[in-house]
């Protein structure tokens, strides 16, 4: 491999197509190639964000959820504001939901879902799995609105 600009090492391939061996560059070119690619740097380190699935199981009957269900929207709103809420609903069959989070730890989602009035009130069980995001769909927004 020739240490000229033209020749890519692993790591850069690694960088840019998420796959690779992920050592850093071996040589000034390859560095100063690394550093002027910020945006394509904070893409790659953004995908291992933790994410989260918080899936919510009734315990209570429908009519009972369904009393609680505008301060449960009202909690939503608020932490889709906060930027912690990417995608929510109800599950099929109408026994819970599912929600898609991101947050700085699991414990600041679990204290999170203890503010969801479905919680408070005994309502529902609640399960969160985190997980480290590594691919998604260029068109996600494409894919969620089609269905």
């Amino acid at each position: 491999m020739s240490r000229k600009g033209s020749a890519r090492c692993r790591y850069l391939n690694a960088v840019e197509t998420g796959i690779g061996c992920g050592r850093p560059p071996t040589c000034f070119d390859q560095l100063v190639s690394w550093f002027e690619r910020p945006l394509r740097r904070a893409v790659f380190q953004a995908s291992w964000a933790a994410m989260f699935v918080i899936e919510l199981t009734y315990k209570a009957d429908l009519a009972e959820i369904d009393a609680h269900m505008s301060a449960h929207v009202i909690f939503l709103k608020k932490y889709y504001a906060a930027g912690n809420f990417l995608v929510s609903g109800r599950k099929i069959p109408r026994d819970g939901g599912i929600i898609l989070a991101v947050g700085e730890s699991r414990r600041q989602i679990e204290a999170i879902v203890k503010e969801d009035p479905f919680y408070e009130h005994g309502l529902a069980d609640v399960r969160i799995i985190e997980f480290r995001a590594s691919q998604r769909a260029d068109d996600i927004q494409k894919r969620i609105e089609r269905r």
